[in-house]
């Protein structure tokens, strides 16, 4: 099958690179990965996954003799005309995306000789336009260029991979639009053929759209909890509407992860940039960051001055089946009690080492019972599965008070109040 195939590089070998590395080694590609941490290559090269997604070691390890990875472009090129560009783009203290990365990548390439440079990093609408004008003034008109967003999710990334939604291949019309949109072929996923502008401003409007939905009926549960009104219910009535549908109506403590974040005020600022001011987004993000700051007011109601008062944060991450520290609730959540004088014992089954280096001055516990024991309040931050099935009436007798905060409204009400605890989740009776 491989013969078949075409061969491609991937520049870049984190989270998105290594994903569609993997994916396209199991369609039977000959994939050839580039990466400048030596580290990080040598952990690869031993069958090694420097990141926690479920069943990515599994298929590494399966696919070991299509997959090659270097520190070095040259086998790359040697071996492939499509390279897939899977750099960082992460925000700058503007909020603007950091192309540093990908402009590396672009003057890294050699004279023309057939290559096509495959964007799969989030880079603001306009990136394509910007690359193919340095190609044009650097004697490198004939590389080929293609807008190819990624839309993976963390913690369900392989199957976003081979299942996708839809695949966005935005091009010039020549070889290499026609080649990538070939190589994703096999998955018999929606195809959206477009111009490079379109397709970079698709992956920026889908998160823009979901992070929207998110803010939405979190302010729908800020206003149902002063109503007496049930946010569960309310969005299983409008989820049931086919024109709303029921994804991302789950109230909470605000989304957070690197793709929300980053591309919301991506899109923000590049709409100012333009001079159009894009006023929801603003709201979008407000609205977010003061949901974090909720559950300090519900403890405060419930518990008055927290100086001395502790409290365990269930998970970490951001959200579950994942180690991705980037925009978790839990930074802000954990930043403000330590502020209120709370003492914070957290425990994440995955992301702690990711969490260490963020927030040293946590006191992390080894397990859920050890996070538990003593204290006046109990937080669920990240919905990990081990959390939904504690048993409630353990907990009651290792707390020393009586509060369970459902920070995503996933535990099981009755049972906690059964327990002889109090129970408030996020815009419930």
């Amino acid at each position: 099958m491989s013969a078949e195939r075409e061969p491609i590089g991937v520049i870049g070998t984190g989270y998105v690179g290594l994903v569609t590395a993997v994916g396209f080694a199991d369609l039977g590609s000959e994939v050839f990965c580039v990466d400048v941490d030596s580290e990080k290559v040598a952990r690869l090269q031993a069958g090694q996954v420097p990141i926690y997604e479920p069943g990515l070691d599994e298929l590494l390890a399966r696919n070991s003799e299509r997959l090659h990875f270097s520190t070095e472009l040259a086998p790359a090129l040697q071996n492939a005309r499509l390279l897939f560009v899977a750099v960082g783009t992460p925000p700058t203290h503007s909020g603007d995306a950091d192309l540093s990365a990908v402009h590396a990548v672009v003057e890294s390439m050699p004279a023309p000789d057939g290559h096509a440079l495959v964007m799969k990093s989030t880079v603001p609408c306009g990136t394509g336009a910007n690359i193919r004008r340095i190609f044009n003034e650097n004697g490198k008109s004939a590389y080929s260029y293609v807008s190819c967003p990624e839309f993976l999710k963390e913690g369900s990334a392989l199957s976003d991979f081979t299942h996708p939604d839809r695949v966005v291949v935005g091009g010039e019309g020549d070889w290499a639009e026609q080649a990538v949109v070939d190589l994703y072929e096999p998955l018999g996923a929606p195809l959206v053929r477009t111009d490079v502008a379109s397709a970079e401003m698709i992956k920026l409007a889908a998160n823009a759209f979901l992070a929207t939905k998110i803010s939405f009926i979190n302010e729908i549960a800020n206003v149902c909890e002063q109503l007496g009104a049930d946010v569960v219910e309310v969005a299983r009535g409008m989820g049931l509407d086919a024109r709303i549908g029921p994804k991302f109506l789950q109230a909470g403590i605000g989304y957070g992860g690197s793709c929300f974040t980053k591309d919301v005020s991506a899109l923000k600022l590049l709409a100012g940039n333009s001079g159009y001011h894009f006023q929801l987004l603003n709201a979008v993000i407000e609205v977010n960051e003061l949901q974090k700051r909720r559950v300090v007011s519900k403890l405060v109601r419930h518990l008055g001055e927290l100086a001395g008062k502790r409290i365990a944060l269930l998970g970490l991450a951001f959200k579950p089946n994942t180690d991705d520290m980037r925009g978790a609730s839990s930074l802000v959540l954990a930043a403000r009690l330590q502020a209120e004088g709370a003492h914070v014992k957290a425990y994440d089954p995955i992301a702690e080492e990711q969490a260490r280096s963020l927030m040293p001055q946590l006191d992390y516990a080894d397990c859920a019972s050890n996070a538990i024991d003593g204290a006046d309040a109990v937080i669920l931050v990240t919905e990990w599965e081990e959390f939904l099935k504690l048993e409630w009436s353990e907990v009651a007798r290792a707390m020393r008070g009586t509060l369970v905060i459902d920070g995503r409204n996933a535990l099981d009400g009755n049972a906690v109040r059964a327990a002889g605890l109090i129970y408030e989740g996020i815009g419930r009776r």
